[in-house]
């Protein structure tokens, strides 16, 4: 075939797959608006960066002006907001196993006599851990107003018995710890969350939308007239058919570059189309891979689906984001290599948080194009696939 012939081939396959979109609005619906919406939905969610005013109950038996101290430092960090105050700690664990609190913050009598003696007072926090997250920060917040006032205590009682202020911080305080967080000094759980889920629900999408546009064909009983539309060369079948879809995700992709970098301004330490390649890169690679998988499972389109959505889901948990990969079974370090989400992901903080070169993310990038050149491989597969299989629920 002539190239002008091919491209006439093409755009006539093309304008058929617009034509069956029109008649599957839920399909377009799921291509356009579910992933629109998810860039709202996740950047409004975590648009204040990290959680704040999180529900804690206080037992302060104490009731000094020490404990009273205390509880003001705590009161005042952001993450923490002390809705209740409770007389006994059996009503604040009620409390909590009703939800209505997520931390305990318990103050037991004679915590200043015992801490202005110099006899180690002890101070218990209670977390309810079935909400890991909110559970996690309120230790966290919790433990460190207690260091302070713990400084503050022992600060004062030198400085008390003689000691200048100098001596007193060296003793209660002898190493100063500074804490530099790189990439993301605002410790914001959006930056991070928002650029790795939002790629991940794409390709997601990505993965079940190519595998049930090529499955609808045998399902249909087409295959053979789109096969014969194609004069019979897959790869001109698979360009046009999904040629559609694949503008339309790479808008979408272009869409949430600039509303993550240009809107809402996250940090982009490198050039901006740099990202936009990459996510242009990474659609290519999870239509290589989709199509890959349906050649594996020829007339199979639900189970197709059904493997496309596992290495979506599964990718979002074992792409090293929320667990690090080197804390893995050294099986699973090698196993997450084969997911478009971790490539994408570990460009992304290379390029978007430290502005590396792209020379350090060389294998990346050759593993997304990988993914992208996997129809190369069973291009006559398809052949047989065309001729010789029926659909296979």
């Amino acid at each position: 075939m002539t190239i002008r012939n091919v491209l006439t081939r093409i755009r006539l396959i093309a304008h058929r797959e617009m034509h069956m979109f029109s008649r599957r609005p839920m399909f377009l619906f799921s291509m356009l608006i579910v992933p629109v919406t998810s860039i709202f939905l996740f950047t409004t969610v975590m648009g204040d960066g990290l959680p704040v005013n999180l529900p804690a109950g206080l037992v302060d038996e104490d009731n000094t002006v020490i404990s009273r101290s205390l509880v003001r430092t705590l009161d005042a960090m952001a993450e923490t907001d002390l809705v209740a105050r409770y007389p006994s700690f059996h009503e604040a664990r009620q409390a909590m196993q009703r939800g209505e609190i997520c931390a305990i913050y318990h103050i037991p009598k004679g915590t200043t006599s015992k801490a202005l003696s110099q006899r180690q007072p002890s101070i218990s926090f209670y977390t309810n851990e079935t909400y890991f997250l909110p559970s996690a920060m309120l230790m966290k917040e919790m433990y460190l107003s207690s260091e302070l006032i713990s400084i503050s205590v022992n600060r004062s009682t030198m400085t008390a018995r003689g000691n200048t202020l100098g001596r007193a911080m060296a003793a209660t305080q002898p190493i100063v710890l500074e804490t530099h967080p790189l990439g993301n000094p605002w410790i914001n759980y959006a930056i991070l969350l928002c650029n790795v889920i939002l790629p991940g629900v794409l390709i997601l999408c990505i993965l079940i939308s190519t595998s049930y546009t090529i499955g609808m064909e045998w399902k249909m009983e087409t295959h053979l007239d789109l096969y014969r539309m194609g004069n019979h060369n897959p790869a001109v079948i698979l360009m046009g058919k999904l040629l559609p879809q694949t503008l339309l995700y790479m808008l979408i992709f272009l869409f949430m570059d600039v509303y993550l970098y240009k809107i809402l301004y996250y940090p982009c330490h490198c050039a901006f189309i740099n990202m936009v390649l990459i996510g242009w890169l990474t659609v290519f690679a999870a239509q290589g891979m989709a199509i890959f998988v349906f050649a594996v499972f020829p007339g199979m389109m639900r189970f197709s689906m059904s493997v496309c959505s596992l290495i979506g889901v599964v990718s979002m948990s074992i792409s090293g984001y929320s667990f690090p990969t080197l804390a893995m079974d050294r099986y699973l370090q090698y196993v997450v290599n084969i997911f478009p989400l971790r490539h994408y992901y570990l460009i992304y903080v290379n390029q978007a948080l430290n502005g590396y070169s792209i020379v350090y993310v060389w294998a990346n990038v050759a593993a997304l194009t990988i993914f992208m050149l996997l129809p190369v491989l069973v291009l006559r597969r398809y052949n047989k696939i065309f001729t010789d299989y029926s659909y296979r629920p």
